[in-house]
């Protein structure tokens, strides 16, 4: 699969460039690369979509921001855009108004460059909001899921045209067919043609002499849909994956809306997470502290044997490399960082107490700290921020 480009590259802006500059920079991509300046040149037809899927993400606020946090996964990496996700369709239907005011037309004509004159107004279905929980292992791994989702999907019987059997329509006759009109106004300098959409066939440029039955002429009803996504490893809480085109179906054969995954981590019950990082508590004995001991560490791949050092001290931190979580959209990974507990028994025995004031006679179990043991408190503030 061929790697994407970085949308700042494509549109050959600065990652704090304002919303102006982007709209500027998309302008001069959608001129030079326009598949009616480059008629059958797959090549700029590819940088023209290319160009229109980069502006998509950064001209809105949050997409842009799950972007520049989470790279392509934060706004597609569940199935949303791969390679060139959007069609020609997509980016006329998305982007008409723009188009007009680049292209010397009104609302979504693009007059000016030869063949793209009608305009005739494609719906889009709205997004749908789902949220998915996932357990620490399924985000290291990455998971594939299936969501029952309830939205809006084509009607079967009229194949979501909202034509009875799917073909009872006529031309509109006030835009005939075009889908908008056009107005000559005079003023102070002269003749002003503008063009806006038809307020007959609301830009579709036909209307339904016969809706169906079962869908009242909509195109499309409420039921039941299963969906496949496949969601990245190394996700985190509280981040949102767009799954382009799986949201609800737009009116009458429009392009669909998308998907907004909402990740929501369970909680393990013996590890906690930390950004890429785990963290476990170990608690060991007394005897096992002073005389070195062996344990067993629950990681996301299974239980793993560590040592315990003869005299650790209650505190220490033992890093085991590589066993936390994945970076997404890297190669890199987290440690699991094991904090060793000492634990004191609150209740003992008057044969246990005898053994310990004895011990505690010895100066070996008097406190003589190491420089390492007084430097803890600025070892775990290092690690904390």
């Amino acid at each position: 699969m061929t790697k994407k480009r970085d949308f700042y590259e494509i549109l050959e802006i600065s990652k704090n460039a304002s919303q102006d500059e982007i709209k500027k920079a998309y302008r001069k991509q959608a001129l030079k690369y326009h598949p009616d300046r480059n008629p059958d040149d797959k090549k700029s037809e590819e940088k023209f979509k290319e160009a229109a899927e980069a502006y998509e993400v950064l001209s809105n606020e949050q997409k842009r921001q799950r972007y520049d946090q989470y790279g392509h996964a934060g706004v597609g990496g569940a199935g949303g855009y791969s390679g060139h996700g959007m069609s020609m369709d997509d980016i006329f239907s998305n982007f008409g108004d723009i188009f007009g005011d680049f292209f010397g037309g009104g609302g979504s004509s693009f007059s000016g460059f030869g063949g793209r004159q009608s305009g005739r107004r494609v719906s889009k279905g709205s997004n749908i909001r789902v949220k998915v929980k996932l357990t620490l292992n399924e985000i290291a791994n990455g998971v594939e899921k299936k969501l029952k989702v309830n939205k809006y999907v084509p009607c079967k019987k009229c194949s979501g045209t909202g034509a009875a059997e799917g073909s009872a329509f006529s031309t509109c006759h006030t835009c005939r067919g075009t889908g908008q009109v056009t107005r000559i106004t005079s003023t102070f300098i002269g003749q002003m043609q503008t063009a806006s959409i038809c307020p007959t066939c609301n830009g579709e440029g036909k209307s339904i002499t016969n809706k169906c039955t079962v869908c009242y002429g909509e195109g499309i009803v409420k039921d039941d849909e299963v969906i496949t996504i496949n969601i990245p490893a190394g996700v985190a809480n509280g981040m949102q994956l767009s799954v382009s085109g799986r949201g609800n179906a737009a009116r009458r054969g429009g392009v669909n809306g998308d998907m907004i995954l909402a990740i929501e981590e369970e909680k393990h019950d013996e590890l906690f997470r930390d950004g890429n990082d785990l963290l476990y508590n170990l608690f060991i004995t007394f005897p096992d502290a002073t005389l070195g001991s062996n344990a067993e560490i629950p990681t996301l791949d299974g239980k793993v044997k560590i040592k315990i050092e003869q005299g650790t001290q209650s505190g220490k931190i033992l890093r085991l490399r590589g066993k936390g979580l994945p970076e997404i959209n890297s190669y890199g990974k987290g440690d699991l960082l094991v904090r060793v507990n000492v634990w004191i028994p609150k209740n003992i025995s008057k044969d246990e107490k005898k053994l310990l004031e004895k011990l505690n006679e010895s100066n070996n179990f008097q406190p003589n700290p190491e420089k390492s043991d007084k430097n803890f408190f600025e070892k775990m503030k290092d690690y904390f921020d």
